[in-house]
């Protein structure tokens, strides 16, 4: 069974446990993409880059994370001016789970999340994908311009959560939301809840327990399963 395949099976799978639907390994890594743009915030993505690499090298392997773009290799300024070199434009077709951090929400006509919502042809991209979309922050408002989050629950910063109710999300109060083959994740910080929660499902709680333990770090809130 091809792995996006199985990833989907497993995540509309009501009542299993996360290292029931745990798939990766060293052999068939996790291959996770996050989204990069300007105006990304830092925290929003180098979570999830921190965690899901460290989890990688622990697993020797069974996590694969790489950088892309909404297109093609580049170089993107984040919100508060760091700038990173994004290797790779994006390949749907070369990613199980694509991370979407959120950044630039309040500035509507600057860099953000609504100059990638205003790149139609990614958007169009974007909801035809069968990698798992996973929101962070306000990368859900992004995931909701594709129609993701219409009618489903699902999560984002507080500064948002209206705007995601209005265009159809059930929004849920949680720190992690997992509504099957669809993950968000609330404000900036939460980025470390979500990474980890994804290590626990895909590869296991042990490499997840691990992991937290390397980072010296102690996850927190609730995680709402569907």
């Amino acid at each position: 069974m091809e792995r996006r395949t199985f990833l989907r099976a497993s995540a509309l799978s009501v009542g299993l446990t996360a290292t029931a639907t745990a798939t990766a390994s060293a052999a068939d890594p996790l291959r996770v993409q996050v989204l990069m743009y300007e105006g990304v915030e830092e925290q929003d993505f180098i979570a999830p880059v921190e965690v899901l690499g460290l989890a990688g090298k622990l697993s020797n392997g069974a996590i694969r994370t790489t950088l892309v773009s909404t297109n093609r290799p580049r170089t993107v300024t984040c919100v508060h001016g760091t700038r990173i070199e994004v290797p790779n434009g994006w390949s749907p077709g070369e990613a199980d789970i694509l991370v979407v951090p959120g950044g630039g929400f309040t500035n509507r006509t600057g860099p953000g999340v609504h100059q990638v919502i205003a790149d139609r042809a990614f958007i169009r991209r974007l909801a035809d994908s069968d990698a798992l979309p996973v929101g962070i922050c306000t990368g859900a408002i992004i995931l909701s311009a594709a129609g993701i989050t219409r009618g489903r629950n699902a999560t984002t910063h507080s500064g948002a959560k209206a705007e995601l109710a209005a265009q159809g999300a059930t929004v849920i109060n949680a720190r992690v939301v997992d509504d099957g083959d669809l993950i968000t994740g609330g404000g900036i910080t939460s980025g470390l809840e979500v990474a980890l929660y994804l290590v626990e499902r895909f590869v296991g709680a042990q490499l997840a327990q691990r992991t937290e333990t390397v980072l010296e770090y102690e996850r927190r809130g609730t995680v709402w399963r569907r």
